[in-house]
């Protein structure tokens, strides 16, 4: 029978190409590391234009929200709504970008004079669209015009209730559009077929910025409001948190609005989010796109799963001090009751992979219970899909109906396969890489079948297993502070441009020591010079390090530590190959 693979399965090193002259071009060019500039090579740059544009875009740079189709339609019907003194729902979807983008869009629309309210579905039952949950706040509320932030893109039946019921809706939104599109009074979305907007991975908070800053334009052009009333900068730390948090590309127009988004955070001037930066424990002066994913992000998020996410939209809207600093509270003891229930549930997950080896036969996995929290399942679902490099389906069923998350490989992107098995899903939803649906109880073996089927049929072994992006060779000499200072320029690291991962072979001084029971501290030596570096959850590769002076070639990140004040380098170490004994 064939193994369950586990995190420790081998990874497959991609070196890095090598252009000697290009690189020496770069370096006298732009008077960097020649190290540096073998990241750049790596990574795919071609030309200096493509370069300059990556290393010092600035807001100037930003696109024409008017290149994005139907924008004038809805900058005209939001204007007349606040000639007409109509009140407006801001629906946004229930995760950090929804939340940020309904603030970002509610907050702006209040400032130029409009009346905006902001609606964030909190519930996960499946038995009504939350579309509809929100048309009958705006009904309720007297909103004849309604405004979606992240979502609505496939609500098309919906949508024409609202309409039926005058009530207009703008649909913003990044999620790729099924073949049946809202009729409503104007769709902002760069993935629309035929949209020739250049950027085509802006997040729906993103969107949302993109509409301020239409509305902007037109009242600054009209005269209605002077260039110096309005200033869309104190918006982008809403960008950039949501942006983070959506895992949004960090090239390009994105890299501009987080850069500038997480300058605008560290000025401190949203009151809510400083609040739940400190409850985070993160220095608001030092905030990074790594504390904003793995420490922020989560509290927000765990609202949408097992709370009211309203609440994300009042913290951040917050101008109370004492107000603020109470709710970031709760929102941090709801994360607590949300770790609780995510590690009952992973635990389920893993002990029904334990169980059951034969799973991985394939190249896919598909896991169903009636055990597990819907709001959880995405946070596991990723996980499982990173671990074992396989594209995942984990599904929560409640009263015959599943709710479902995804995430694949890039070898594997899922929307086609979902549309080939629309016949099974009551609805679907999301992008390539990371997508929801909802199936009846009913359904799941057959699309079980069909699913890990797919996967059998198009990923060859290679494909499933884990890779590791080498971006340059570096010798221990040139890991200088200068040097960690020109990396900067690379910065903000996330997703499609993370920290450069380089390698290098280096002999052991003396066995690793595991610290804080899963991790292994190095204590590597090259050329006389000796650094430490830190292998998170590798305690249990230590018996491969046992004899002293092993030559190792290590893949790694460096970073500088600081501990009483005094700053060395340290490697972060990815992942190690024993060359000689």
């Amino acid at each position: 029978m064939q193994q369950q693979p586990t995190q420790e399965a081998e990874s497959l090193w991609i070196y890095p190409p090598i252009d000697s002259e290009w690189n020496h071009s770069i370096t006298n060019e732009l008077s960097i590391h020649p190290v540096t500039a073998q990241v750049l090579v790596s990574r795919g740059f071609t030309n200096f234009d493509q370069i300059h544009e990556y290393l010092y875009a600035k807001l100037p740079n930003l696109l024409d929200p008017n290149l994005l189709p139907q924008m004038g339609k809805a900058v005209d019907r939001v204007l007349t709504a606040k000639s007409n003194k109509e009140p407006i729902l801001v629906y946004g979807d229930n995760d950090v970008d929804g939340i940020t983008g309904a603030t970002l869009l509610t907050e702006f629309l209040n400032y130029i004079g409009c009346k905006a309210l902001a609606y964030i579905p909190n519930r996960t039952s499946l038995d009504r669209p939350l579309m509809l949950d929100a048309l009958d706040y705006a009904i309720k509320n007297g909103c004849r015009l309604l405004i979606t932030v992240d979502c609505g893109i496939t609500a098309a039946e919906e949508i024409e209730q609202a309409v039926q019921k005058n009530v207009d809706v703008i649909v913003t939104d990044h999620h790729e559009p099924t073949d049946q599109l809202p009729h409503c009074t104007a769709t902002l979305n760069p993935k629309l077929k035929g949209s020739t907007y250049p950027n085509r991975d802006l997040t729906g908070v993103g969107v949302a910025f993109k509409l301020a800053h239409g509305i902007t334009n037109t009242l600054i052009t009209s005269g209605e409001m002077s260039p110096s009333k309005i200033d869309l900068k104190c918006y982008l730390d809403l960008v950039a948190l949501g942006t983070i948090a959506d895992m949004g590309s960090l090239l390009g127009e994105n890299r501009v609005l987080v850069r500038y988004g997480l300058s605008q955070m560290r000025l401190g001037k949203r009151i809510g989010l400083s609040k739940l930066l400190n409850v985070c424990e993160v220095d608001s002066s030092e905030v990074t796109p790594l504390s904003i994913a793995s420490k922020v992000a989560p509290r927000l998020n765990s609202l949408g799963r097992i709370a009211d996410p309203n609440k994300g939209v009042e913290l951040l809207m917050l101008q109370d001090s004492d107000s603020a600093e109470i709710l970031a509270k709760e929102l941090d003891l709801n994360n607590i009751e949300r770790q609780r229930i995510e590690r009952k549930d992973s635990e389920d997950v893993e002990q029904y992979i334990t169980k059951n080896p034969q799973i991985f036969k394939h190249r896919a996995l598909l896991l169903h219970s009636d055990k597990w929290h819907p709001g959880i399942i995405p946070i596991i679902t990723a996980r499982i899909a990173k671990q074992y490099n396989r594209p995942t389906v984990i599904i929560a069923v409640d009263k015959g109906l599943g709710k479902g998350s995804i995430r694949t490989i890039p070898e594997f992107p899922i929307l086609p396969i979902l549309r080939e098995n629309a016949d099974l899903l009551e609805n679907f939803g999301g992008h390539d890489y990371a997508a929801g649906l909802t199936i009846k109880d009913s359904n799941i073996e057959a699309f079980k079948k069909r699913f890990i089927s797919s996967a059998d049929q198009k990923l060859a072994e290679q494909d499933i297993q884990s890779k590791l992006q080498l971006d340059a060779k570096i010798d221990f000499g040139e890991l200088t502070f200068d040097f960690m200072e020109s990396l900067n320029l690379l910065e903000p690291f996330g997703n499609e441009n993370p920290p450069p991962i380089f390698y290098a072979d280096a002999r052991q001084s003396w066995p690793p020591k595991i610290v804080g029971k899963v991790h292994l501290k190095f204590y590597l030596e090259q050329n006389d010079r000796m650094l430490e570096g830190i292998g998170f959850n590798m305690a249990h590769r230590r018996p491969q390090l046992l004899k002293k002076n092993l030559l190792l070639r290590i893949a790694f990140t460096p970073q500088i530590n600081t501990f009483l004040n005094k700053a060395s380098i340290q490697l972060q170490v990815r992942d190690f190959k024993v060359l000689e004994d």
